[in-house]
């Protein structure tokens, strides 16, 4: 057995030989990146693993010649060297070829550590995988190039985005049995852009490659020249993931406090996210009793500040309550406090979760009882449809959207903002075993699955003054007129010039514009489809509002999705609300680009973007339809203000 030959550069000799103590101080000062590998069955994600380790110098001989004997009893390449064999250590696992459970390695290189999960392809060991995926940075999803995007990889990929795993290599495996085919590549890659467009990624890598070869793992194929992107050991040593850590909101979860004297009184745990510095103010959670930090202890003494996720001791100014279960936070940046929440939950036990039944919850350092209160949907990871009706319990493997009521309020994030704070696991009282795994959403729903006021003691007030009262005062009838379309269509330039025009005629009207209310109002929002849908939402509760207040309210939003749109009409009214198309082929959109986000777009700086790697839906029956690539943006304002009457 001989090493495949390669310029793949191993840690410095030299300098280890020289003084080991700085080669330390070096190697302890890498930033480290867990990823995991997942796939259907046989895509060969054992094997990108064990052959990634092998071209990279990082087994030790006494490993490789155990992997060679048992190549020839348990491999599945003949009698040569099996790279799968180096991950699947379960008896169960060789013998079948399989993957059961979760397999971690640790590697090195000179740029960067690595902790890599080799995660189970079948679909009963979801409950593994997303144990797995939990606290990966990426993810590299394994496609077998013979059978391009089937279930599997939507649902790998599906579970992958709902534990906010922002970074993406799709690995098209197995090239050397399509013939090293270009085309057969690209089209994978389109096929998979247009299923993926919907799910919260922040960067997508394609990379072409022969795991079992090493074609494109540490060094590049001579068999696929075409290719002239990297490697996949080059994206993951240089891949950015130092942004993808909260540094902003500051939060330590208490986990004990220690009073070793009657002068000492200190506060320990493992800073979730943010950094924090001495004398800076706190706000202890749920008391809300505030103070300064006095002094931080980390392992080696006392520290001027710090973060994420050290494990620290401070001591505050104030003789305020703090215990185990608290959370302190900075008194200008707190996490909602309460005791209910709308949560995604991956059931991961035999014993199907019953709607009405109550659970431990464990969220950071506490451990509060909670209530399993509705079981709104569950979620068909294959194809990411709801279902039609709310299931009442919950299956091994199954993934719901649930609402869930603790016994206590607890301080919390959602998961999209803070993974540590956002998540939590379900614990059967009983039995004491973990059964389920959450991550919060947003928002509390009522019942229909509107948006539920967070206060049970609140009733609507009516006003003296009617709407019609409002309209006969300012003179006119209130509306709204929604503009839909493309990014570059001309929205906000036909609003623009439409709000004069009516102010010209003595009429109230009022523009919100997509980018201006995503400045202060929707600030907390991005662009997956949830949030798009609640982008939407707010914008038609605000033009509800001024409607009622008797104006003419003017909305310039691509809103690309039918759904988001018919459900703005709902919660405006129907007799209220205009929809304008804004209509212009993407191509005139492209050229247009105001913004140069098209530009960025097809660069692949930009993800989800309508029109190129999202979906535009055209209104099916709107009450205008403005031309703006062949017409002046006077014409377009003429038939709009025709149509408002």
């Amino acid at each position: 057995m001989h090493r495949q030959a390669h310029n793949y550069q191993t840690p410095d000799r030299t300098l280890i030989e020289a003084d080991i103590t700085t080669y330390l101080r070096r190697h302890e000062s890498k930033d480290l990146l867990r990823f995991l590998t997942c796939g259907s069955v046989d895509d060969g994600k054992s094997t990108l693993i064990g052959r990634l380790l092998y071209d990279s110098h990082m087994i030790y001989e006494d490993q490789l010649e155990k992997v060679a004997k048992d190549s020839k009893v348990f491999g599945t390449t003949g009698d040569d060297f099996d790279p799968a064999l180096l991950t699947d250590g379960l008896k169960a696992e060789r013998e079948q070829g399989i993957t059961i459970d979760v397999a971690y390695r640790y590697f090195s290189t000179d740029k960067r550590k690595f902790i890599i999960a080799d995660c189970p392809g079948h679909e009963q060991y979801t409950r593994n995988m997303v144990t797995g995926a939990s606290t990966c940075n990426l993810a590299v999803i394994l496609i077998d190039a013979r059978y391009g995007v089937i279930t599997q990889t939507k649902r790998h990929s599906f579970i992958c985005s709902l534990l906010g795993i922002k970074h993406v290599v799709v690995a098209i495996n197995k090239m050397d049995l399509v013939g090293w085919s270009e085309s057969c590549y690209e089209e994978i890659r389109r096929d998979y852009n247009s299923f993926v467009t919907r799910l919260s990624f922040a960067d997508i890598q394609f990379i072409p490659i022969c795991a079992l070869k090493g074609d494109n793992l540490v060094e590049p194929s001579a068999h696929m020249p075409w290719y002239k992107g990297i490697t996949l050991l080059h994206h993951i040593e240089r891949v950015n993931i130092a942004g993808d850590r909260n540094l902003i909101d500051m939060r330590l979860p208490v986990q004990c406090v220690i009073r070793p004297d009657l002068n000492f009184r200190g506060f320990s745990g493992t800073l979730a996210s943010g950094v924090i510095r001495t004398n800076d103010e706190v706000m202890s959670l749920p008391s809300r009793k505030c103070s300064r930090i006095k002094a931080i202890y980390g392992a080696d003494g006392i520290l001027d500040q710090a973060f994420a996720p050290m494990a620290i001791t401070v001591t505050l100014t104030d003789e305020i309550d703090v215990s185990r279960g608290n959370m302190l936070v900075p008194v200008h940046n707190i996490p909602r406090v309460g005791n209910e929440f709308e949560a995604m939950l991956v059931w991961m036990h035999e014993e199907p979760a019953r709607q009405g039944a109550t659970y431990l919850i464990k969220h950071t350092t506490n451990m509060v009882p909670g209530v399993l209160s509705h079981i709104r949907y569950t979620i068909d990871v294959n194809t990411m449809r709801k279902s039609e009706e709310p299931p009442g319990r919950l299956e091994l493997n199954e993934i719901a959207r649930a609402h869930i009521i603790l016994h206590r309020s607890i301080a919390f994030d959602t998961y999209a903002k803070n993974r540590s704070t956002g998540a939590f696991i379900v614990v059967d009282r009983l039995t004491n075993a973990t059964v389920g795994a959450g991550m919060i959403i947003d928002r509390v729903t009522s019942e229909n699955g509107a948006p539920a006021p967070v206060s049970k003691h609140i009733v609507k007030s009516h006003s003296l003054v009617t709407s019609e009262e409002r309209e006969q005062i300012l003179g006119q009838k209130a509306a709204t007129l929604w503009l839909t379309g493309l990014s570059g269509s001309g929205k906000s330039t036909i609003a623009q010039a439409l709000e004069r025009r009516l102010a010209d005629q003595g009429r109230a009207a009022y523009i919100l514009d997509g980018d201006n209310v995503r400045h202060r109002l929707n600030r907390d929002l991005g662009f997956s489809m949830e949030d798009r849908a609640e982008n939407i939402r707010r914008i038609a509760e605000v033009a509800r509002l001024m409607n009622d207040a008797g104006l003419i309210v003017i909305t310039a939003f691509i809103s690309p999705y039918r759904k988001d749109r018919a459900d703005a009409a709902e919660i405006i009214g129907a007799e209220r609300l205009i929809e304008v198309y804004v209509n212009a082929d993407l191509e005139t959109c492209e050229k247009r680009d105001p913004k140069g986000l098209y530009k960025k777009a097809r660069a692949g700086e930009i993800m989800q973007f309508t029109g190129i790697s999202a979906p535009y839906e055209p209104p099916e029956a709107p009450a205008v339809i403005v031309d703006s690539a062949a017409s002046s943006v006077e014409h377009c304002v003429e038939q709009i203000i025709t149509a408002l009457g």
